[in-house]
């Protein structure tokens, strides 16, 4: 069995209704807004942050879950996929997980408006029902989304990214919305504030080791293939690239610094910058910053009782950092 049905296994049929909720939770009565949710729904991914919701909501709750935490699980995902449209017509992008980007389909204009459609989806869904203590997580979470984002931008036309900063652009523009969905679960069954902490915490540190497993892939090994040196061509300091700035000479750094500036679409160039991080230990180095974000995430789990939940949280800590792609 794949691992991804093997997390999902004891929250299969919360899953199944799941799908449904959220599909009636996009209802319109624009027929054109039905067709293009009716074409987003059809395309979802591993659906991980539902996930998170409603293991989280089993776990700290003995097993159950209710109406709040399938709410949440919308709430969460409706956002989600807003923030999803907005980027794809940012990034002028014309794929979307294989398949064409709403903006590739229905235009910029259209997916913009369905962006905010289902951004407002959301938010009522929360304010309908009086969850404001769901809808304040998931608000902090689009916050801090857009403020890491505005930081690396800010921050990729000068490339002078610490390592505290790098730390903290992926725990807003990442870790943030895992943390989110992790809060959520455990809000939703009514958790002690003490105990829904632990558990943001606990997405936090998935989501961190989740980007810095992403920024690996660019370098590539044995296990995951070729490098791609995507990051690097769009100048994105990721921390291999920044390990190896820090640990450079000055000449060294001015070479780096150079070729992830003025000669990142040449090929030849990017390899060996790809090269020079790799035999700098910038590779190994991430390795060991990941590994201790799922040793401190697997840590938040031990006070809780052996259970198929806790059990499929594990496995998911794992897979965070051992998936292939």
């Amino acid at each position: 069995m794949k691992i991804v049905s093997r997390i999902k296994l004891p929250i299969e049929k919360e899953m199944e209704l799941f799908e449904k909720k959220f599909s009636a939770s996009m209802s319109s009565k624009v027929s054109l807004l039905n067709r293009i949710t009716h074409y987003v729904v059809n395309r979802k991914g591993k659906q991980m942050r539902p996930m998170f919701v409603f293991l989280i909501a089993k776990m700290t709750n003995n097993g159950q879950v209710n109406e709040r935490t399938y709410r949440g699980a919308s709430v969460i995902e409706l956002i989600h996929t807003a923030t999803l449209v907005h980027d794809d017509v940012v990034d002028d992008s014309d794929r979307r997980r294989g398949f064409f980007s709403l903006n590739a389909l229905w235009k910029n204009k259209i997916a913009v408006l369905v962006g905010d459609y289902l951004l407002s989806k959301g938010l009522l869904l929360s304010i309908d029902n009086d969850d404001f203590d769901l809808l304040k997580i998931i608000s902090v979470a689009v916050r801090e989304m857009s403020e890491g984002e505005l930081l690396q931008i800010e921050k990729a036309r000068k490339l002078d990214i610490t390592e505290d900063v790098y730390f903290e652009i992926i725990r807003q523009k990442t870790a943030t919305l895992i943390a989110a969905c992790c809060a959520m679960g455990a809000r939703s069954v009514m958790a002690s504030d003490e105990e829904v902490e632990n558990m943001r915490k606990f997405g936090e540190l998935i989501g961190t080791a989740f980007q810095i497993k992403d920024d690996l892939f660019d370098y590539g090994n044995d296990h995951i293939g070729k490098p791609t040196g995507i990051d690097i061509k769009e100048q994105k300091m990721t921390l291999p690239l920044i390990y190896a700035l820090n640990n450079a000479t000055s000449e060294e750094n001015k070479w780096l610094i150079n070729s992830v500036k003025n000669h990142n679409k040449d090929k030849q160039r990017v390899k060996e910058v790809i090269a020079f991080v790799k035999e700098n230990g910038g590779l190994d180095y991430a390795v060991t910053k990941m590994k201790e974000y799922q040793q401190e995430a697997l840590r938040l789990l031990e006070t809780y009782p052996a259970s198929p939940y806790k059990e499929s949280l594990e496995l998911m800590v794992n897979y965070v950092i051992d998936r292939k792609k």
